[in-house]
């Protein structure tokens, strides 16, 4: 499982025009499940979601994380993120999960953030999506389960 977690001021997710969820001060995260994920790798992407200390203390610091201030996410399924660049000119998605079972671990990812008492908007699953956001720092970091980077 792959992501890619942003800091933001604010970010919002449209389909169709219409903005489908937003969100102020947090993250912004986009998610690819791969084939063969198990909710172990869900666990440990959403553990890194919530808890990444990517948010400044006083001094200046990365020492806060989402929980500590307050913070919101907006998570976006990407299934492109584990596109491979390696050989020609298009990217193979030989490893994107199928859908079915992509949208499930999705959804549960989403469900697991929710628990943990932050607020979770989400992108609409296989849907022509346009995401906008005001970055904040900018902070991004890249998130593998299988820990390859």
């Amino acid at each position: 499982m792959r992501a890619v977690w942003q800091r933001v001021k604010e970010a919002k997710v449209s389909v169709d025009g219409r903005v489908h969820g937003s969100i102020g001060h947090g993250a912004l995260v986009f998610i690819g499940m791969e084939s063969g994920d198990t909710t172990k790798d869900l666990d440990y992407i959403v553990d890194k979601c919530v808890n990444l200390r990517l948010f400044e203390d006083e001094q200046g610091r990365f020492n806060r994380s989402i929980v500590d201030v307050g913070g919101q996410i907006l998570m976006v399924s990407q299934f492109t993120l584990l596109g491979d660049c390696r050989k020609g000119r298009r990217p193979s998605f030989s490893r994107a999960m199928e859908p079915g079972e992509a949208k499930r671990m999705y959804k549960l990812a989403i469900k697991k953030v929710r628990s943990r008492g932050i607020r979770c908007e989400e992108g609409v699953f296989q849907a022509h999506m346009e995401v906008s956001l005001i970055n904040d720092g900018p902070v991004t970091v890249l998130l593998d389960s299988r820990k390859v980077f």
